[in-house]
């Protein structure tokens, strides 16, 4: 899962020398929520619509509503964008983005080449769109969440008496476990034997540590 199968390659920018208005006109047109700032071909900044709320929104009160246009078109994107913004690499996956993403509180943010040019930029929005897509949520049916050894064959055992009631596998999830020598696994299935669901769920309860079982086609 790399970035750059997912990010947006269609990147809408602005020059830092561009009004404060131009910035406001391009988030507004494109239904974007940041624009990365560019300055003879490389990325200098990074403008948000927060900033441009932030940069105007002290002078409402005091300036008449012709005097508060004329300010705007001459603030410059320079004299709010940040400087040197957090980017991320082309060639990273979509899990190292999102702890990027994490660690900087950050909605979004431009993904640079090798040679620091910006070839997209990926969000929020990407990285639950993937989450959506490998989950298999889209195709309900029932999660089974287990607390199980961290040993070889663990997930197998189970998926196994998944498969001898007629369920199709449609994601596995896995990750460490907050005690030792255990992990968590989520395993989205369908097309299981309905009349036998119940014993399905008895047979992994003796077998394994059921945390949870969701049938998602009941909440459509």
């Amino acid at each position: 899962m790399l970035v750059e199968n997912w990010m947006t390659k269609d990147v809408i920018s602005v020059d830092v020398n561009d009004s404060m208005q131009d910035a406001a006109r391009l988030i507004r047109k494109h239904k974007i929520k940041r624009l990365p700032v560019m300055e003879n071909g490389k990325l200098v900044g990074i403008v948000t619509d927060r900033d441009l709320k932030r940069a105007s929104a002290s002078d409402v009160t005091t300036l008449e509503i012709h005097e508060l246009l004329f300010l705007i078109s001459e603030i410059k994107i320079s004299d709010i964008m940040t400087k040197d913004p957090i980017t991320i690499p082309l060639d990273y996956t979509i899990d190292e983005a999102a702890q990027i993403l994490l660690e900087h509180k950050l909605s979004g943010a431009p993904v640079v080449d090798d040679e620091g040019q910006v070839a997209g930029v990926i969000t929020q929005t990407d990285i639950f769109r993937v989450l959506v897509l490998f989950t298999g949520v889209k195709k309900a049916g029932i999660q089974f969440a287990f607390q199980l050894e961290d040993r070889p064959g663990s997930i197998k055992e189970v998926s196994d008496i998944m498969r001898n009631y007629g369920c199709l596998l449609v994601s596995i999830l896995s990750g460490q476990d907050v005690q030792a020598g255990y992990r968590r696994v989520y395993i989205r299935v369908r097309d299981c034997d309905q009349e036998r669901l119940e014993e399905l769920k008895e047979e992994l309860k003796a077998k394994s540590n059921v945390l949870y079982v969701i049938d998602h086609s009941k909440r459509n």
